[in-house]
């Protein structure tokens, strides 16, 4: 039973567009290109052998463009006046630029770019327990995941869009919290306390669900507390039901082109005698 009734235009910030609003995060996102491809050619001055797989800086690459894509007009000016491109611009930032930034390996290539001092700062970082439990797929899989209801069945979206401030806010929960999560999964980045893949696939398979059950309560309008009209909040449910979805399976891809078996669990097959 539909029970959402709102009826009038979804416009609960000011018009996106103008200049500050596409320069900022233009600026933004050519300094971490930048900055990216500036490790790149480090790493393979240091070691012309073994070099950097350019593959990694194509996909840390469409991971910007997927920001910029979401960030800068016309999808964001879009999201400014409808929820439907609200919800697009959650499924670009928060699933499929995640992927391809996180399938970049930027700590692999900072271990390798930076000074040997820096390195091992950042590997007593990556081995802290901070961020241990950061990069545990449990965590990736609360923080966006749960969100979702506390977002959209309460009041806290509208709060949020409403102003400047927590509409970026957003932008960057949906981010780090997407980035966390694939690092967690499917990241070829080291991550010390990632566990094995039977774990990770149950962790994927509850973010499957949880994205399935809010797009269709959504879809309903069960429990549903965003101040948009109907067609837009049941847009954004198949937005997020369909997009989630391919964002998942794509994931799930990633996951089985990095996994590697175990060397002990390699070794024990190939000493296993036949029968």
């Amino acid at each position: 039973m539909l029970t959402h009734t709102h009826s009038h235009t979804h416009t609960h910030h000011a018009e996106g567009g103008g200049a500050p609003e596409v320069l900022l995060p233009l600026l933004a996102l050519l300094a971490c290109a930048g900055g990216y491809l500036l490790l790149a050619r480090r790493a393979r001055r240091r070691n012309p052998v073994r070099g950097w797989n350019p593959w990694r800086t194509a996909g840390f690459c469409a991971g910007l463009l997927l920001l910029a894509a979401a960030l800068l007009p016309p999808v964001a000016s879009f999201a400014h006046r409808d929820f439907r491109g609200h919800m697009a611009q959650h499924m670009l930032i928060g699933m499929y630029a995640p992927l391809a930034l996180v399938l970049g390996a930027p700590m692999t290539l900072a271990l390798r770019a930076l000074p040997a001092a820096h390195a091992r700062r950042l590997t007593a970082f990556l081995h802290s327990g901070p961020a241990r439990l950061l990069a545990h797929p449990v965590t990736g899989l609360l923080l966006s995941t749960s969100s979702l209801a506390l977002l959209y069945f309460t009041p806290l979206y509208d709060t949020a869009s409403a102003r400047p401030a927590g509409h970026w806010l957003l932008h960057a929960h949906f981010l780090l919290a997407g980035c966390l999560f694939a690092h967690a999964v499917a990241g070829p980045d080291p991550a010390p306390a990632r566990p094995g893949v039977r774990t990770r696939l149950v962790c994927l398979g509850c973010a499957i669900a949880a994205h399935a059950s809010v797009a269709q309560m959504m879809y309903g309008g069960f429990w549903v507390a965003v101040d948009a009209p109907v067609p837009q909040v049941q847009g954004a449910a198949e937005i997020m039901y369909y997009g989630g979805d391919i964002a998942e399976l794509l994931l799930a891809a990633a996951l089985v082109a990095t996994w590697r078996p175990a060397r002990g669990t390699v070794a024990r097959r190939a000493v296993r005698p036949a029968r």
